[in-house]
């Protein structure tokens, strides 16, 4: 069979291929429509995964399930030797890769970590475009709107619930200075805040003794404002350098 002959490429534009390609651009506009309502709230919030990110994983996913779906009209449908495909394989090598992007919008710096709630939201902005794909679209836009309202009033929510704020907590000392467990508690603990179990690292560097820990607020109403914590450790005696930022984010 000559790939250039007329009848070969024409056969790329018939009637049932024509369908094909409008049913399959139907559901990648509607696949890019709802990553980019996910995407926003991202974006409104100044991730640096946003609307365009989300659209494009959303949309690329729908694709790629719906390109398995329809093998039957691939090349024209001259494709030889191409039975029916699993959606299921295509699927998992879409969370594969997902996964592969959410690792990379995680980050970490000492104690705090970033990005767990943006490379959560890309999982399921891909689950939408799997769902579109297949052509549950009615299961696509409540996952979408379920996903959006999370990402926006979650928040909210989680405030009228019982919440303990976290910290993470770097002191460096001076020089020889030999600190103080009981000081830096007592401190802690007249601000609302006490140390986590199990988080105390201790080095000791060019005769100079570094804590890190994190701590945690006593109570929701209490320990919410930095400032008076940040003004009891550059009082501490001993203290030379501190560093305090939210442990998780």
């Amino acid at each position: 069979m000559n790939a250039l002959s007329s009848v070969t490429m024409s056969s790329y534009w018939t009637a049932p291929e024509i369908e094909t390609s409008f049913v399959v651009f139907a559901n990648l506009l509607l696949a890019l429509f709802l990553g980019l309502i996910i995407g926003y709230e991202r974006s409104y919030r100044g991730r640096a995964a946003g609307m365009r990110t989300y659209g494009l994983v959303c949309m690329a996913s729908a694709a790629l399930v719906a390109m398995s779906g329809y093998s039957g009209n691939w090349y024209g449908g001259h494709a030889i030797g191409i039975g029916p495909i699993d959606p299921t394989r295509t699927v998992q090598g879409i969370v594969t890769g997902i996964g592969f992007l959410g690792a990379g919008i995680i980050m970490k710096d000492g104690l705090s970590i970033s990005g767990l709630t943006s490379a959560a939201s890309i999982w399921a902005s891909s689950a939408v475009g799997v769902l579109v794909g297949i052509g549950f679209h009615m299961a696509a836009i409540l996952l979408t709107a379920v996903s959006a309202a999370l990402m926006v009033w979650g928040s909210r929510f989680e405030y009228w619930l019982p919440t303990r704020q976290s910290l993470a907590v770097s002191l460096q000392f001076k020089p020889g200075f030999c600190p103080d467990d009981n000081a830096v508690t007592n401190v802690l603990t007249g601000l609302g805040y006490m140390i986590a179990i199990g988080s105390t690292s201790i080095s000791h560097k060019d005769n100079q003794t570094e804590w890190k820990f994190v701590a945690l607020s006593s109570g929701k109403r209490l320990g919410l404002s930095l400032t008076p914590l940040a003004q009891a450790f550059a009082t501490l005696d001993g203290v030379d350098n501190f560093q305090l930022s939210p442990s998780r984010n």
